[in-house]
């Protein structure tokens, strides 16, 4: 699952997917209304492939987490962000059984699934050819 070019941007809404870049901005599309806008250099911007969740022993990086969400899902939508907590957390405990609940916090789970369902929405949820083949693999 690539996520490359994905994008979360600090005080904005949703996920955007890097359109270009200079050296003052970044010009993004919305993955939510297909909108453009500008990023500028004083916005915090966070990259999806550069998130991890916490785990008891490693971090996990979000695209494993969210590759477990699709597979379990049959690449469908996963749970509403604004679901219960406790579903929510019992959701995230059978994908990731040993993630740190002291260190994720119920925003960070909220997000986790309010930016799968973006993402699943958007079509961006894509196995990249070389996870499609080790699948493929692994299956015969």
């Amino acid at each position: 699952m690539d996520l490359s070019g994905i994008i979360s941007i600090s005080g904005k809404p949703g996920l955007f997917k890097v359109l270009a870049n200079n050296k003052s901005s970044l010009v993004v599309e919305s993955l939510v209304d297909g909108k453009k806008t500008t990023a500028l250099a004083t916005h915090k911007v966070s990259a999806l492939e550069d998130i991890s969740i916490y785990t008891q022993e490693d971090d996990v990086p979000l695209r494993e987490v969210y590759q477990s969400i699709y597979d379990k899902e049959n690449g469908g939508a996963g749970p509403n962000h604004k679901g219960e907590m406790a579903d929510l957390k019992d959701y995230l405990a059978a994908i990731l059984p040993d993630y740190d609940e002291d260190r994720v916090y119920n925003s960070d789970i909220k997000k986790l699934f309010q930016w799968y369902n973006i993402l699943q929405a958007a079509g961006a949820l894509i196995m990249s050819p070389e996870e499609d083949e080790s699948n493929t693999t692994e299956a015969e």
